[in-house]
């Protein structure tokens, strides 16, 4: 366990004790791809680390609609999931894993512990909780005053990027939830693209073809 929790960034930081507490009570859990990891009306996990695999986390309207608002891949920390221990963070959020995932979850009341007598738990708390906010606001900026064509280009652009390779191997609703917009609008879109030469589209995979025009 410890050689995980040597990821956390405030391990260093700790005491004796204090690290004895979380070794004692972290936990690693397992989910499958499509899992439901939390939402709002969930208990409040705590502190998650991913261990491997990744988390979308995104809000739901009533209306059943997803803004997704960032994702986390293996060694990302998601604060958003100890709103119990953080009172300045006052809405909820969804989180499911888009691929089978380990996580190391830190219990909220242990977290909540750490945070109350070690200012650098405290300080790296917020810091956290800080980065992530400005993943949502870049998401709700995409989302407000950017077209479905130039998120798009955007996002396949950022994928190839991240995985260093050309082809992305997600369907048509993923890029979707993703981007936050319709399966239907996102395959009429990539139906231009492929249609002006952007992209080759296959079945479960798009291959970019002109990152020029795309960006």
């Amino acid at each position: 366990m410890e050689d995980r929790l040597v990821q956390l960034p405030f391990w260093k930081d700790l005491t004796e004790r204090e690290r004895e507490t979380v070794q004692r009570s972290a936990v690693t859990r397992r989910y499958e791809k499509g899992a439901l990891i939390h939402d709002g009306g969930s208990e409040c996990l705590g502190l998650v680390l991913v261990l491997s695999g990744e988390l979308r986390t995104y809000l739901l309207s009533d209306e059943g609609r997803e803004v997704t608002l960032f994702r986390l891949y293996a060694g990302d920390l998601c604060v958003l999931s100890a709103s119990c221990v953080i009172s300045q963070i006052t809405f909820d959020t969804q989180m499911t894993a888009q691929r089978d995932t380990e996580v190391l979850i830190i219990p909220a009341n242990i977290v909540a512990m750490l945070k109350e007598q070690n200012l650098a738990v405290r300080c790296c708390l917020y810091e956290l909780a800080t980065a992530r906010f400005s993943d949502v606001m870049w998401a709700m900026q995409q989302l407000l005053f950017k077209g479905l064509d130039r998120r798009l280009a955007g996002f396949l652009l950022s994928e190839a990027e991240r995985t260093g390779s050309d082809t992305i191997r997600m369907t048509h609703e993923q890029i979707a939830q993703h981007i936050s917009s319709a399966r239907e609008a996102v395959a009429r879109m990539l139906k231009q693209f492929s249609e002006e030469g952007l992209v080759e589209l296959k079945r479960g995979a798009i291959t970019l073809r002109d990152f020029d025009s795309l960006k």
